[in-house]
């Protein structure tokens, strides 16, 4: 019984610490752009050189 007079108020803390730290990450912006990281994510930014990975494609590589 001593353990849930340790358990609930630790429970309670943990959770009103959850919802602050949601409502600061709200107030930042955090959620404003939402599938801009999606498409940043897979968009090609460099495209690669085709002549640096390999210099001649027809001799074999050792």
């Amino acid at each position: 019984m001593t353990a849930l007079a340790w358990l609930i108020p630790a429970a309670l803390f943990l959770g009103l610490l959850g919802l602050l730290a949601f409502l600061w990450a709200l107030k930042s912006g955090q959620f404003e752009d939402l599938d801009g990281a999606s498409w940043r994510a897979i968009q090609d930014s460099e495209r690669p050189d085709p002549d640096e990975d390999d210099p001649d494609p027809k001799e074999p590589r050792a």
